[in-house]
C-alpha cells in the first residue's frame, strides 16, 4: 500500500487526511532541546547528520506523523553559494549581505552548492531506512525570492524592503542574483531527492510581500522552472509549493506552477480554499498554529472544520505556518486525536 502523503499527492481523496506539521521537528520539544545542546550551536546540528537525524525522527517517534521532513534550514543554500552565515542567539540567522555586480559574480556554481551540502544529504540516507514503513520522507528547500530576500537584507525584515529596492532599482542585477539561486536550488532538490526524499517542498515564505505583477515574475516563474527540471529528472516525485500570503493568488497556482500540492496559510479559510484551490489537486494545510498554544476545546473544533471543510478531494493536514516554540506538545496530541478519530 503506497503512503498516505503520497497517495494524497497524487490527488486521491482519503477518509482520513494524512498529517504532518512544518517545524515539527523543532524547539517545542524538550528532546530537541536536548540534541541541539549536544550539538553546541543551530548549523553544527544542520550539519551533523546523526544529529539532523535524530531530529527528524524525534516527532516521528512522539507523534506518528505520516511524514517527517528533513532537518536543514532555507539559509544553507546562501552559505554554500558563499555567503557569510551566522546565527545569532535569541534573534536567529544573519549572512552578510549579497548586493553588489562583484558579490554576485562571486557566488558559486550550482555544481559546487551541490557538492557543499553533502552532509544534509547523508542525513536523508540515514533517516529513510528508520522511518515506520507508511512514513513518507519531505525534502525542502527555500524559494529563490525569499532566500533572496535574506541575502540581500543580511537578515530576516518585516517588510523585504532592501529586496524590493534591489529588484525595482537594479532588476538586471536582482535578476542575476535569482537565477544564480534557482539553478542552485535545482541541484539541491535533486539531491535530496537522490538521496531518499520521496517529495520536496518550495517553501516561499515571503512571496506575499510581493504585487501582482512582481508575484508572477519572483515567486511563480522561478518555483515553475524548479518544478520542470525537478520533474524532468525525477517525473514521479511530487512537489508541495507553500507561496505563503498569496491570498486570492492561491487560486490557480497550481497550474502555473505545475506543483502538485499548494500548501495554504492560515490566511484564507479552508471553505473558501476548498472551492477556489482544491479544485486544481491536492492541498496542504492550514490550522493556525496559534491554537497548539492555546489548546482548549477551539483546537479541536477548528481542526475538525479544516478536515470537514477539505473532505471533498485530496487534502494533507497541516498548520498554516511552522508551529511556535511556545506551543504545548499535548495540543499536537489533541489535533491528531481530532484528525484521526
Amino acid at each position: 500500500m503506497t503512503k498516505p502523503l503520497l497517495r494524497a499527492l497524487a490527488g486521491e481523496t482519503l477518509p482520513t487526511p494524512p498529517v504532518w506539521m512544518m517545524r515539527q521537528a523543532g524547539r517545542y520539544l524538550p528532546e530537541y532541546k536536548a540534541t541541539r545542546a549536544q550539538a553546541g550551536d543551530f548549523l553544527s546540528l544542520c550539519y551533523n547528520p546523526e544529529l539532523a537525524a535524530e531530529v527528524t525522527l524525534q516527532p516521528i517517534r512522539r507523534y506518528d506523523f505520516d511524514a517527517a521532513i528533513l532537518f536543514a534550514d532555507i539559509l544553507l543554500v546562501p552559505q554554500a553559494l558563499g555567503a557569510e552565515l551566522w546565527f545569532v542567539t535569541g534573534e536567529g540567522p544573519r549572512l552578510a549581505p549579497v548586493t553588489e555586480p562583484a558579490q554576485i559574480e562571486a557566488l558559486r556554481p550550482a555544481a559546487e552548492v551541490r557538492e557543499r551540502l553533502s552532509p544534509i544529504y547523508e542525513t536523508l540516507r540515514l533517516v529513510g531506512p528508520a522511518l515506520p514503513a507508511q512514513t513518507a520522507l519531505i525534502g525542502f528547500a527555500g524559494a529563490p525570492w525569499t532566500v533572496a530576500t535574506y541575502m540581500i537584507a543580511g537578515r530576516g525584515t518585516p517588510d523585504q524592503g532592501p529586496a524590493h529596492e534591489m529588484r525595482e532599482k537594479a532588476p538586471e542585477l536582482f535578476d542575476a542574483l535569482m537565477e544564480r539561486i534557482t539553478d542552485a536550488t535545482i541541484e539541491y532538490l535533486d539531491a535530496q531527492i537522490e538521496a531518499g526524499a520521496e517529495t520536496v517542498k518550495i517553501f516561499d515564505s515571503w512571496a506575499g510581500s510581493l504585487p501582482a505583477d512582481a508575484f508572477a515574475r519572483y515567486s511563480i516563474a522561478p518555483i515553475r522552472r524548479i518544478i520542470a527540471e525537478l520533474k524532468a529528472r525525477h517525473p514521479g516525485v511530487p512537489v508541495i509549493a507553500f507561496p505563503r500570503g498569496a491570498g486570492a493568488a492561491y487560486e490557480g497556482i497550481a497550474h502555473a506552477t505545475g506543483a502538485d500540492c499548494i500548501a495554504l496559510d492560515q490566511f484564507v479559510t479552508a471553505e473558501w480554499a476548498a472551492e477556489h484551490v482544491q479544485r486544481d489537486g491536492c492541498v496542504q494545510g492550514n490550522l493556525d498554529p496559534a491554537h497548539l498554544v492555546s489548546g482548549g476545546p477551539e483546537l479541536e473544533t477548528e481542526t475538525r472544520r479544516i478536515k470537514a471543510a477539505f473532505a471533498g478531494g485530496p487534502h494533507v493536514f497541516n498548520l498554516g505556518h511552522g508551529i511556535t516554540p511556545d506551543a504545548d506538545p499535548d495540543n499536537v496530541h489533541r489535533m491528531l486525536a481530532a484528525i484521526r478519530g
